[in-house]
């Protein structure tokens, strides 16, 4: 078996050379941006998220660290830090897994599929119960606010401004409805 740095720089490459837009924070290959578009067919389809990725030292074996940086409205993901409830990059991780499986299959399920029972977003577990027609209604709502290609661009620059504001608590703690959510949860 190869090294865990051998994995992490193989399938970070991997990554780059998709088509995914990558973008690498500091220089390194342990932290980085990836542009990630909602799925076909989905309610978050023709938005457009960067996803923060953290590797930490012993992956594969452990699982990486995954957060929206601008907003989403969905019931498995944190609305302040982006951080996102998902069993198997929280719990089932397996070194079976690459980055490309979280990119290309475990978000898209997550957006495709919401699972209301095992909330981050309480409101939005809630509103998706309750009030079907309404929560769809706010996630395309959220979409087009937040989710456009020059939201994109926007998140890396005020990510880039709130790191110095508050880091303790990893999000900019004067937030309001039009900033982007903050950095990942460790």
């Amino acid at each position: 078996m190869s090294s865990p740095s051998k994995r992490r720089d193989m399938d970070v490459m991997k990554l780059m050379m998709s088509d995914y837009t990558v973008e690498t924070i500091n220089d390194g290959i342990t932290e980085f941006n990836v542009e990630f578009h909602g799925p076909k067919e989905s309610l978050y389809e023709g938005g457009v998220w960067k996803v923060r990725v953290e590797l930490p030292d012993a992956y594969p074996y452990k699982s990486p660290s995954i957060g929206f940086l601008n907003k989403i409205f969905h019931p498995n993901v944190d609305e302040l830090s982006g951080s996102v409830c998902l069993d198997v990059i929280n719990q089932t991780w397996s070194p079976m897994f690459d980055l490309l499986n979280v990119f290309e299959v475990f978000l898209p399920q997550l957006l495709l599929y919401p699972n209301s029972s095992d909330p981050l977003n309480g409101d939005a577990a809630s509103l998706m119960l309750k009030d079907p027609k309404r929560y769809e209604q706010k996630v395309k709502e959220y979409c087009e606010r937040y989710a456009k290609k020059e939201n994109v661009t926007d998140a890396h620059e005020e990510e880039e401004d709130s790191s110095e504001d508050d880091s303790s608590n990893g999000y900019n703690s004067t937030s309001s409805d039009d900033e982007v959510a903050g950095h990942v949860d460790p």
